[in-house]
């Protein structure tokens, strides 16, 4: 017969495993809470080996640090925010962002929040809503416009950013780009090096800053190589798929139809190909495509379209680094990196590695 205590303890839920905390694994590993603290934030004066030794056993323990604790004694949430638009994500461009960060972040006291937001509305909002609630020690966004209002606000509340992308207003802050002007520069000259005359540029949308460099960068080549330049009208990468491939497909029936294309994205130059094609034109033989890229798609699927690297897993490192500098107050805030990009020919179209010139 089971006793009633028996029977009490059996039926009791289990109770969950305590939290593990700062005591636990200075228990654990025979050191000092503090020493335990410093090592879990890099101090220098704690050696490698006891930093290697405190981390694994945070990590085998699932240990995170109380972060209402941390904010009450330093003043910091250990936040730091990545602001996305939600429509912004092509072929894996914003997770390549987010892995890089995380990358960097990982080794840091830093935890990464991130927020999305729609596009067509006030992409100050979300910002704003950060600051106010004083979520984060510092934020990082994209899609920079040439006058930016997040930049404007957050420059004159002395809140610690980084942005991917560059504005034109003069305000000095940390960023990574691209260099999108040299990218269509060094486009065109490839279009040109294959003997394509009449080119086109499949930008990005014009209020973004990266659009006018793209532009800016392509109309000078086409103007000094004196090519002729080809509208396609309203569309941009941000335009659904189906509407570029419409409009392309529309615009090569023509006779004075184009035969080079610039694309600022990966699905854009995707729907530039299918739209051609559809109007029974051939790659490489009636037309041809430059696009930058992030992964290595067309190098694998499609060679003839000749491409461009731009890594955003790089990016993000850079900007993780560069956002905890100005939290920190070790990073200047004119801190920058300018990627210059660099046309790759494939090697599986022989043709093309013949006709290649230095880019």
């Amino acid at each position: 017969m089971v006793s009633h205590d028996e029977t009490r303890s059996e039926d009791a839920p289990a109770q969950p495993a305590a939290r593990p905390t700062l005591k636990t694994i200075a228990r654990l590993a025979g050191l000092g809470v503090t020493t335990v603290s410093r090592a879990l934030h890099d101090a220098p004066d704690i050696g490698e080996e006891t930093k290697a030794r405190v981390r694994q056993l945070a990590e085998s323990l699932g240990y995170q640090p109380n972060r209402a604790g941390v904010r009450l004694r330093t003043g910091r949430s250990h936040v730091i925010a990545l602001v996305l638009a939600t429509e912004a994500e092509e072929l894996g461009i914003n997770s390549q962002l987010i892995y890089g960060i995380s990358e960097a972040l990982s080794a840091s006291a830093y935890q990464l929040v991130v927020m999305l937001h729609d596009p067509a509305a006030d992409p100050l909002g979300p910002i704003r809503d950060i600051v106010e609630a004083g979520a984060a020690d510092g934020i990082l966004f994209a899609r920079i416009e040439p006058n930016d209002a997040r930049v404007r606000f957050l420059t004159e509340r002395g809140v610690p950013f980084a942005t991917h992308g560059r504005t034109d207003m003069g305000i000095v802050h940390p960023y990574f780009d691209f260099d999108n002007e040299a990218y269509a520069e060094r486009a065109v000259r490839r279009l040109a090096s294959l003997g394509r005359r009449r080119l086109a540029l499949v930008g990005p949308p014009p209020g973004l800053s990266y659009a006018r460099h793209m532009t800016s960068g392509f109309c000078r080549a086409v103007a000094v190589l004196n090519l002729e330049r080809v509208s396609v009208g309203s569309i941009d990468t941000d335009s659904p798929h189906e509407r570029i491939q419409d409009e392309i497909h529309r615009l090569m029936r023509r006779a004075d139809r184009p035969d080079g294309f610039v694309s600022g994205g990966a699905v854009a130059a995707l729907s530039v190909t299918a739209g051609a094609e559809a109007a029974g034109l051939v790659l490489g033989r009636d037309f041809d495509v430059v696009v930058k890229e992030s992964s290595d798609l067309f190098r694998k699927f499609r060679p003839a379209i000749e491409t461009a690297r731009e890594d955003f897993r790089t990016a993000g490192k850079w900007l993780a680094q560069a956002i905890i500098g100005r939290i920190e107050g070790t990073a200047d805030v004119d801190v920058h990196f300018l990627d210059v990009p660099r046309i790759e020919v494939s090697e599986t179209v022989p043709e093309r590695v013949a006709a290649t010139v230095v880019l």
